[in-house]
């Protein structure tokens, strides 16, 4: 493949420690990490010296971070700013001991039953006070469609892209979280193509919502990520498996009956690597 592209994931659904984490991915030839949690809790509660070990550890074995995977926007819209902003600049501090520019963000949960739009003034005050630190530290956030949130959907993400898309914003594209808002993920890219800086590796079925492998829902993961590549696309292509309760373990396997278990960490991240990697060969 003439594009370069590299592999990274959440290592904390493999595990919560780290030395477990380290092992499995360099077990499967990955030599990258967005990390979001780490030795029990998250990244971006540790302190700046337990990062600085963190940090440590990965540069024995030769990873290095993607991304951190940050809660930052992952709250109510009404819920007070002020606290959560000082966690935003601790984060970016993280980011820099880490030695990756990008950190994952979201645009904030909408009360249940409401109106998305009708936060939308406040939605974007908040982000341009994120955006404007970015720049200003020389960050990148990157902007995740998740459930709930503001930029739920293809067209308010293009609103956000819109108003905020530079050298510091840019988007995420995740397969999975837009099926589960019953988005259509072909449109979705159609849509949001020029500003897709990063993707993350997962899929649903629509019908249930239930996460399954790269490939194996309605996310036509296979479609996007050829189109995405054969439109110059280099990047990190992130797995966040979320397969542990996926029962369909051994229908992966050729002529593999179903088994009606739950996987562990390292099956699930495994299977999520596997099913992307065999959608990658099939495309060379």
């Amino acid at each position: 493949m003439k594009n370069k592209i590299e592999i990274s994931g959440f290592a904390d659904e493999i595990a919560e420690d780290l030395e477990t984490q380290i092992r499995v991915v360099k077990k499967l030839g990955i030599s990258y990490i967005e990390m979001r949690g780490v030795n029990g809790k998250p990244l971006v509660e540790h302190t700046l010296e337990e990062v600085k070990e963190i940090k440590k550890q990965l540069d024995q074995h030769g990873l290095k971070l993607s991304s951190v995977g940050s809660p930052i926007g992952k709250i109510q819209i009404i819920e007070d700013f002020e606290e959560h902003f000082e966690l935003y600049k601790k984060t970016v501090e993280i980011a820099k001991i880490m030695e990756t520019p990008y950190i994952r963000m979201f645009s904030f949960f909408i009360p249940s039953g409401e109106t998305p739009e009708i936060y939308k003034e406040q939605v974007f005050e908040r982000l341009q006070r994120l955006a404007d630190y970015a720049e200003k530290e020389n960050v990148v956030l990157l902007h995740e469609n998740e459930k709930e949130i503001y930029g739920d959907n293809a067209l308010r993400c293009l609103e956000i892209m819109q108003q905020f898309y530079g050298e510091h914003f840019k988007a995420v594209f995740d397969f999975a979280n837009f099926v589960q808002c019953g988005q259509d993920t072909k449109e979705a890219y159609e849509l949001l193509k020029p500003y897709i800086a990063y993707i993350h590796i997962k899929d649903a079925k629509a019908d249930s919502g239930m996460v399954v492998p790269a490939g194996y829902g309605d996310g036509h993961v296979k479609e996007i990520l050829k189109t995405l590549l054969d439109s110059g696309y280099e990047g990190f292509l992130s797995l966040e498996p979320h397969l542990t309760e996926f029962t369909g373990f051994g229908s992966l396997e050729q002529n593999g009956e179903l088994e009606n278990r739950k996987m562990s960490g390292e099956e699930a991240y495994t299977t999520a690597y596997t099913a992307l990697k065999d959608i990658l060969d099939s495309l060379l």
